[in-house]
C-alpha cells in the first residue's frame, strides 16, 4: 500500500519513471535481446552521487559485474579519464561495458521534492544534499562559486551549474531543474571521456543508461526516470 502511495507521488513529478526492479528487467532485457549482449559478461560502471542512499539503486543490476565507481557528489564522473581508462581495462574478455549514471532526488509522501526521510532519522533532510546546498547558495545574489581544494567536489559541481543559475531559480520547481541540469552535465562529460579514451576499450559495445534516480523511503523501492539509453559501437565513438 505504501509503495503505491509513493508511486503516485513519484509519477506526479516524473511521469515516465519505473521502479528499479522494472528498470532492471526492461533494460537488461533490451541489452540481451535487442543488442545480442551476454549479460553475464557485462561490467557495470556507475556515475551516481556518493550518497549512501544510492546503494540500493545499483544493486538491482545484481546479475552483472561491478560496479566500478566513477561518480562523486552530485553524480559527476570525478574519476575522470584515468578512472574511465581503468574501467575499460577491467571488462571481462569478450564482454561489454555498461554505464549507469545520473543525479538523484528525494521525494516524500507529502510531495516534498528534494527531501526524504533517511533510515533511522525522524526528520526529513535534503536529497540530493549536494544539489540542494548548491540551490540554497544560488539564492544568494552575492554568491559566486570558487574552487576549493578542501571542498573540491562541491565547489566544482557548483561552478559547472552556476552558468545556469538564473534558469534554475526561475523554474517552477528549482529542485527538479537543478537535478535535470546536473544530468545534462554528467551525460556530456561521460560521452567526452569515452571519446577521449576509446582506444582503451577492447570491446565491441558500450551500453549507457542515464536518468534521474528518485529516492523514496526506507524499505520502499526507488524509481528511475530514464533520459538516455543507447548502445554504442566502439568503432564509432
Amino acid at each position: 500500500m505504501l509503495q503505491k502511495k509513493f508511486e503516485k507521488v513519484v509519477l506526479e513529478n516524473y511521469p515516465v519513471a519505473l521502479d528499479t526492479r522494472d528498470t532492471s528487467i526492461r533494460y537488461l532485457g533490451q541489452l540481451q535481446n535487442g543488442h545480442d549482449i551476454d549479460v553475464s559478461k557485462i561490467l557495470m560502471a556507475t556515475s551516481l552521487c556518493s550518497d549512501d542512499i544510492n546503494i540500493p539503486s545499483t544493486s538491482f543490476f545484481s546479475v552483472v559485474w561491478g560496479p566500478f565507481f566513477l561518480g562523486g557528489l552530485g553524480g559527476l564522473p570525478y574519476a575522470g579519464l584515468t578512472g574511465m581508462t581503468a574501467f575499460a581495462h577491467h571488462i571481462p574478455d569478450n564482454g561489454t561495458a555498461f554505464i549507469f549514471y545520473g543525479p538523484h532526488i528525494g521525494v516524500t509522501l507529502e510531495n516534498e521534492v528534494g527531501r526524504m526521510y533517511r533510515p533511522g532519522q525522524e526528520k526529513g533532510g535534503a536529497c540530493c544534499g549536494a544539489l540542494m546546498l548548491a540551490l540554497e547558495r544560488f539564492q544568494d545574489d552575492l554568491y559566486v562559486p570558487k574552487l576549493s581544494q578542501k571542498d573540491y567536489q562541491q565547489s566544482y559541481l557548483e561552478s559547472l551549474l552556476y552558468p545556469r543559475r538564473e534558469e534554475i531559480l526561475a523554474d517552477t520547481s528549482p529542485q527538479r531543474k537543478i537535478t535535470e541540469c546536473t544530468f545534462e552535465l554528467i551525460d556530456k562529460m561521460l560521452h567526452e571521456y569515452l571519446r577521449e579514451v576509446k582506444d582503451e576499450f577492447k570491446v565491441d559495445k558500450i551500453g549507457l543508461l542515464g536518468g534521474i534516480v528518485i529516492n523514496t523511503d526506507f524499505g520502499i523501492d526507488d524509481y528511475f526516470s530514464v533520459r538516455n539509453f543507447e548502445v554504442i559501437s566502439t568503432k564509432y565513438l
